[in-house]
């Protein structure tokens, strides 16, 4: 497969495409590292101040719920979401259920709702408007963070770390 297949590169995309394709090649890595992590770990921290597996996980249900409150026009600062599931098992469900859906709202939304602004937190006590896809991007990258921060959790848990952008102990790739 081409570079140009792998990454469905076009000539221009939109910056609403170049989210969603984002969104979708991020997605199912993300998904591989919480479907490695010890159920029965989920308790886990590995330093008192540190949150629990279980929330961590659920950091990644949220951002979605962010999103999606985005679009809406339902978001308030701070976010008002709600808490883990009392149990593992109704995590990564969520998850993919809630990934699924927030894809096609995303589809249908119009480059315009990309484009436009809203009053987001952008340090502490200031509020500024800034453009939703840029907001987007934030929980993307903040997505990204906290998986490898998981990836750590799940290594110390005693799960074996997927291949994530490349090679790992537990999955080499030669």
């Amino acid at each position: 497969m081409s570079a140009k297949e792998q990454f469905g590169a076009k000539e221009q995309f939109s910056l609403k495409e170049q989210f969603i394709g984002a969104w979708e090649r991020e997605f199912p890595t993300t998904l591989k590292v919480l479907k490695a992590f010890p159920a029965s770990q989920v308790d886990f921290k590995p330093h008192e101040r540190s949150m629990p597996a279980k929330q961590l996980a659920w950091l990644f249900v949220q951002g979605q719920i962010c999103i999606e409150q985005t679009l809406d026009g339902t978001l308030t600062m701070p976010p008002k979401l709600p808490a883990a599931p009392a149990k593992w098992e109704e995590i990564v469900p969520t998850y993919e259920k809630s990934h699924a859906e927030l894809v096609e709202k995303l589809g249908k939304a119009s480059e315009a709702d990309f484009l436009s602004t809203m009053k987001l937190m952008v340090g502490p006590g200031k509020m500024a408007d800034v453009p939703k896809v840029q907001w987007f991007w934030f929980l993307l990258s903040d997505a990204i963070h906290h998986r490898g921060q998981f990836s750590v959790y799940l290594r110390m848990a005693g799960g074996k770390v997927p291949s994530i952008y490349g090679p790992s102990a537990d999955e080499p790739w030669m």
